[in-house]
C-alpha cells in the first residue's frame, strides 16, 4: 500500500468517528508527504489545521494508521509548501485525494447553509422513514401552512440532517424569494452567546424574526441553556404568528429532552411530529445502491447483502463501508469481490462487543437526564432524580446482569428490595410508555458507543 493509498484508507475511517462538517474543515487538503519505515509525516494546509489535528485527532490518526501498519510508530505534521493540485484525468498515477473525497461539504450556500447534495430525489424511502418524508414533503411544497413546526426526530446517522437539509433546498427551488437559514442548534446557541456578550441580542432576534424558514438541527442542544432557550421562544413565537415555516430536529421526542422548558415542548409538539427508526434489510441494500450510484460504481449484489446484513443501525456507517470498497477499486482499478470486500471491511464490520462497565452506565444515564453523577447516588427523591436513577439500576441490571446488592451499593448502599422496585417499575413502564422506550434506548446506545 503506497502513501496515498494509506492516507485514503485512514480518512475512510475517519469519516466513521466525526462529523462531516469536521472532516471537511480539518482534513481538506491534507496527505502523506514523506513515510518512512516508521515514520509518517502528514502535510497539512496551515498552521491552525497542524495544531488542531496535533491536540484533537493525533490519537486517531495514530490508531488508523497503526492498524494498517503495525510498523508505524511514530505520526508528526507539517505545513505543505504548495496547495494540493488536482492531476489531469488521463494520468497514470492513483486518482488525487480531493478528485476521491470531493468534500461536498464545502459546497454549502453562505446564506442559508444547505448543502446542494441533500436532495428528495437521492433521499431513500422506506418504511422507517416514510411518515417524516411525505410531511417534509408537504412542508417544502406549502411552507407556514402545514406542519408547523415539523419535528423529526431519531437516532444518529438515520437521514435527519439530509431530510432538513432537503426541505430547504426544495423550498429554495420553489419559492426563490424565501429567505431561508439552516444552522445546527449549537451553531445558533453561540450566536446567542456572542450577542449577549456585545450587547447585541435585539438586533440577533431581528434578523432571524426577518427569515420565512427556519430549520434547526439537534434542538435537544438546547438542555440547560435557559438564556438561548428564552431566545429561541420569542424568535419561534415571532415566525409562527406569522405563517413562517419552523423545522426542528432531535435525537429524542420533545417529552424526553431533559430540562427543557415546559413552553418551549408544547410549542414543539404543537405541530406535526414524526420519528426516523432504523432502516430494514431491503431499504439499506437501496441506500447502498443509491450511494454507489451516485460515485458512479457498483458492486455485486451479495456485497451490497453483507455490508446491509452486518450495519443495521446507522446509515452514516454504510455510506463509509461502501466509501472503503470505492477507494480500493479506484486505487486497484479491479472491482472486488466478496471475500476481498469482507477483508477490506473487517475493521469496521467485525469489531469486537463493545464492553462497558457500571462507572460509564451511570455516567451517561446522568448526562442524559442533565444530572449530576453524585445527584443520581444521593437519596433525592425529587421526581426528576428518581426516575432516572430508577433507569439507570434497570440498566444495570439489563445491561450488565449485575446483582440488586450490588446496584444497591453503587447508589449509596441502598438495600435490595428498593432495586428490585425501580427495576420491575421501569420494565412495566416500558410495555407502555413509548417516549421512555425511546430513552432508554438512546441511552444504551450511547453506553454502548465509543
Amino acid at each position: 500500500m503506497n502513501s496515498e493509498e494509506l492516507w485514503q484508507a485512514v480518512l475512510a475511517q475517519i469519516q466513521l468517528n466525526i462529523s462531516p462538517a469536521n472532516f471537511a474543515t480539518w482534513f481538506k487538503d491534507t496527505k502523506i508527504d514523506n513515510r518512512e519505515k516508521e515514520k509518517v509525516v502528514i502535510s497539512v494546509p496551515n498552521s491552525f489545521a497542524k495544531e488542531w489535528l496535533e491536540n484533537k485527532y493525533h490519537k486517531l490518526i495514530f490508531k488508523i494508521l497503526h492498524s494498517l501498519d503495525e510498523e508505524i510508530k511514530e505520526v508528526k505534521y507539517e505545513i505543505g509548501k504548495n496547495s494540493l493540485k488536482v492531476k489531469e484525468k488521463n494520468s497514470n498515477c492513483f486518482p488525487p485525494l480531493i478528485e476521491q473525497l470531493e468534500f461536498p461539504e464545502l459546497k454549502v450556500d453562505r446564506e442559508t447553509n444547505l448543502n446542494p447534495r441533500y436532495t428528495f430525489e437521492n433521499f431513500i424511502v422506506g418504511p422507517f422513514n416514510e411518515l417524516a418524508q411525505a410531511a417534509a414533503w408537504a412542508v417544502s411544497k406549502n411552507p407556514g401552512f402545514v406542519y408547523n413546526p415539523l419535528f423529526v426526530y431519531g437516532g444518529v446517522g438515520l437521514g435527519k440532517t439530509h431530510l432538513l437539509q432537503a426541505i430547504g433546498n426544495e423550498i429554495a427551488k420553489n419559492f426563490p424569494k424565501k429567505k431561508i437559514k439552516y444552522l445546527p442548534c449549537e451553531k445558533f446557541t453561540s450566536g446567542i452567546i456572542t450577542s449577549i456578550r456585545n450587547h447585541d441580542v435585539e438586533n440577533f432576534k431581528s434578523k432571524y424574526q426577518a427569515i420565512d424558514v427556519l430549520i434547526i438541527d439537534d434542538v435537544q442542544f438546547l438542555t440547560g441553556k435557559e438564556k438561548t432557550q428564552e431566545e429561541f421562544f420569542h424568535i419561534f413565537n415571532s415566525l409562527y404568528e406569522r405563517n413562517k415555516q419552523i423545522v426542528l430536529s432531535s435525537d429524542r421526542p420533545p417529552k424526553a429532552i431533559p430540562a427543557l422548558a415546559e413552553r418551549l415542548r408544547s410549542r414543539f409538539e404543537g405541530g406535526m411530529m414524526a420519528d426516523i427508526s432504523l432502516p430494514d434489510f431491503e431499504t439499506r441494500v437501496a441506500i447502498l445502491k443509491a450511494k454507489a450510484q451516485e460515485k458512479g460504481i457498483s458492486f455485486s449484489e451479495e456485497i451490497y447483502s453483507y455490508i446491509a446484513k452486518e450495519i443495521q443501525k446507522n446509515i452514516r456507517e454504510l455510506e463509509g463501508a461502501l466509501n472503503q470498497l470505492v477507494a480500493f477499486q479506484k486505487f486497484k482499478n479491479q472491482t472486488p469481490d466478496l471475500e476481498t470486500a469482507k477483508n477490506l471491511l473487517k475493521k469496521i464490520i467485525t469489531q469486537p462487543p463493545k464492553i462497558t462497565n457500571p462507572k460509564k452506565i451511570i455516567q451517561v444515564t446522568a448526562e442524559f437526564y442533565d444530572l449530576k453523577e453524585r445527584e443520581l447516588k444521593e437519596s433525592s427523591r425529587k421526581k426528576e432524580v428518581v426516575k432516572p436513577r430508577q433507569v439507570a439500576m434497570y440498566l444495570l441490571r439489563e445491561v450488565l446482569k449485575c446483582s440488586y446488592p450490588y446496584i444497591g451499593q453503587r447508589f449509596g448502599g441502598k438495600d435490595h428490595t428498593t432495586v428490585i422496585h425501580a427495576c420491575e417499575k421501569i420494565k412495566k413502564e416500558i410495555e407502555n410508555d413509548e417516549n421512555l422506550k425511546e430513552e432508554i434506548n438512546l441511552i444504551r446506545e450511547r453506553v454502548m458507543s465509543d
